[in-house]
């Protein structure tokens, strides 16, 4: 078992760029920590696997996070990834339950509803990039493709899926995004697409057993000539941490404190992105307080 992974790699001479996640344990841990229901793995598990592939587009210290607000009843969904391989996320809904669409399958676009995708990209250096872009499908493959190609001015193409078991499980998560660099050949895109129109679903792929390096061969196609140029694992992390938690708390102020000691005893914080729950008692209040 080689566990989820990331890869970056390169076709038609350099003229296509790719990457590839398959990210099954991290949505399972995203269904476990927030007991979602299967059309709300499908939504978050579809966005954090692209927000990991972003990740993996920048270097160092940086950070992409990714916000889809629609008017469906999933409300809203965040995800964020760094460019090690870390990744997490959130739905605003966990419990949504819709019938199957007209394909057979988990309604996504339904669950997202109109809206649409922000995305910030944090380079550790100056004002962070921002871009935003209308949802075009709510399915978020298209969503993306149009973000790239219009936001970001690189002509691309997206596929992410996500099977999602009876018990509630995740059988498969992956995806892949392949985009046209510039001064490539314009019409090398349009060959290209037609390939990718021809390929099974991803979440079937993954589910067979595809490795990362073999997705990048099986979106280029073999007439472009792949190669793979790094691959990476890709893990559920959270940043937050009790200390943080404090340092929070320290923000509100002595009298907010003094307030919330009064009248709880304590204080108890949920991390939106992990579900952890964080008790701090009487005398960390008190001593948050003294050192105001």
């Amino acid at each position: 078992m080689h566990g989820d992974q990331l890869a970056r790699g390169t076709a038609y001479d350099g003229q296509i760029r790719l990457f590839a996640a398959v990210s099954t344990s991290l949505v399972n841990e995203l269904q476990r920590r927030h007991q979602l229901w299967p059309v709300a793995t499908a939504a978050l598990g579809r966005a954090v696997t692209i927000t990991a592939m972003m990740g993996l587009m920048l270097k160092g210290e940086g950070k992409v996070t990714v916000q889809i607000k629609g008017d469906g009843p999933l409300r809203h969904i965040v995800a964020d990834a760094d460019a090690s391989g870390h990744a997490r996320g959130y739905v605003h809904n966990p419990f949504v339950d819709l019938p199957a669409n007209a394909q057979g399958k988990l309604d996504v676009a339904k669950a997202i509803g109109a809206g649409f995708l922000y995305v910030v990209k944090d380079l550790g250096i100056g004002e962070p990039y921002r871009g935003s872009v209308p949802l075009v499908s709510g399915e978020l493959g298209e969503d993306f493709t149009y973000y790239f190609t219009v936001s970001e001015q690189t002509p691309s193409a997206v596929g992410v899926g996500v099977l999602v078991n009876p018990d509630l499980s995740v059988q498969a998560a992956g995806g892949w995004i392949l985009q046209r660099m510039p001064g490539a050949d314009e019409q090398l895109m349009d060959r290209v697409i037609q390939h990718l129109n021809r390929l099974p679903a991803v979440s079937a792929l993954v589910a067979d057993g595809i490795r990362v390096e073999q997705l990048i061969e099986k979106v280029a196609g073999s007439e472009g000539k792949p190669r793979v140029h790094e691959v990476i694992p890709l893990h559920f992390a959270c940043t937050c941490s009790e200390q943080r938690v404090q340092e929070m708390l320290q923000g509100l102020g002595p009298k907010e404190l003094a307030s919330i000691l009064e009248e709880r005893g304590e204080a108890e914080v949920v991390c939106h992105f992990c579900n952890e729950r964080y008790i701090l008692g009487r005398d960390v209040l008190e001593r948050l307080i003294r050192e105001h």
